[in-house]
């Protein structure tokens, strides 16, 4: 690690020079800063704590406000508002870890019977696809349940083997599990999962536009996306634009219907600035499209292999035109606020 750390010294700071972090309180950023980019997926950055903070001392930044945020980072208030809007989302419950230790098997096997099987399991209060779980069977959300609800940071060798688990692997103790239907292709002709970003701007007068991307495929190697594939260089599998169709006006038809669905689930959920959602999309022989919502990412990662800048270079924007117009829009967004103030 020190070589490699080197070698990017030397190549990006050759005079030497070193950089000492400084940690300074939240009211002095603002004799710093005009604006900040919070670079975070995820708690603490993503559910509006960050967010009120900055703007109680007048710091522009990306993303959307707080009051939005609090709603997307947690996946069951957001799949609870969005059903109650009608759009498409799967079945689902949150199971708390009293009642799970209470019984777990009992617990693990009522799960079962509402469901069936497979099913999704999953910490509902993360930004990212940690500890994601397909789950075939009781025995295993039994163990899986033991592994969320454990007592220690450390991860139990044995639950670990059981699983198929590595001991590094970034597994979170929660409060609760969310448990999903596991949604398939059911009677549908083509059935794919896609992610689509977007950017908002504000016109001249005031209004705020949504400019929704071309959405990516997603191709998971394995049954759930994982980390590496999603934020890593030469890990995930995308494909841009998605391959609703082969007939090009029907590839363009559909794209637009969930594009379309996008927007609405963004302007209900009052998301700005951008975002990246996550979908399952069902396409009938009659035409008929359905896109059901996986996760709303109201401050999606920004590194290099993050599919959402191939979307934009679609839209003519390059990496840095991408961030400088999502920093442009937070600073309009403020002055939108103090204006109507």
């Amino acid at each position: 690690i020190r070589y490699e750390a080197s070698l990017l010294r030397n190549k990006y700071n050759p005079e030497g020079g070193h950089f000492t972090p400084e940690e300074i309180p939240l009211y002095r950023l603002k004799e710093e800063v005009e604006g900040a980019f919070i670079a975070l997926h995820g708690r603490p950055g993503e559910d509006g704590t960050l967010q009120r903070d900055l703007a109680d001392i007048d710091i522009y930044y990306n993303g959307s406000p707080s009051e939005s945020s609090e709603v997307t980072i947690d996946k069951y208030k957001t799949n609870e508002f969005l059903k109650k809007k009608g759009f498409h989302v799967a079945q689902h419950t949150l199971l708390s870890k009293a009642d799970f230790v209470a019984n777990p098997t009992q617990t693990a096997q009522a799960i079962v019977e509402q469901f069936g099987l497979p099913l999704i399991a999953k910490p509902a209060d993360d930004g990212c696809s940690a500890a994601v779980r397909k789950i075939k069977s009781i025995e295993e959300l039994v163990s899986f349940g033991q592994l969320i609800f454990r007592e220690e940071n450390s991860i139990d060798e044995e639950l670990a083997n059981e699983l198929g688990i590595e001991l590094t692997d970034e597994i979170p103790r929660k409060e609760f599990l969310l448990i999903e239907e596991f949604i398939q292709k059911g009677n549908a002709k083509h059935f794919l999962e896609i992610t689509g970003g977007m950017l908002t701007h504000i016109n001249e007068k005031g209004q705020i536009k949504y400019e929704i991307f071309e959405p990516s495929e997603s191709l998971a190697e394995t049954e759930i996306l994982s980390l590496e594939e999603k934020f890593l260089a030469g890990e995930g599998q995308n494909l841009t634009p998605s391959r609703f169709s082969k007939d090009e006006q029907e590839q363009e038809r559909i794209s637009q219907e969930v594009r379309d669905t996008l927007q609405k689930v963004a302007k209900s959920l009052g998301v700005l600035g951008y975002c990246r959602i996550d979908a399952f999309v069902k396409i009938f022989e009659d035409g008929q499209v359905e896109t059901h919502i996986i996760e709303v990412n109201s401050l999606p990662g920004m590194t290099p292999a993050t599919c959402i800048y191939h979307q934009a270079a679609i839209n003519k924007y390059n990496p840095l035109a991408f961030i400088r117009g999502i920093l442009n829009f937070g600073k309009a967004y403020q002055e939108k606020l103090k204006h109507s103030a």
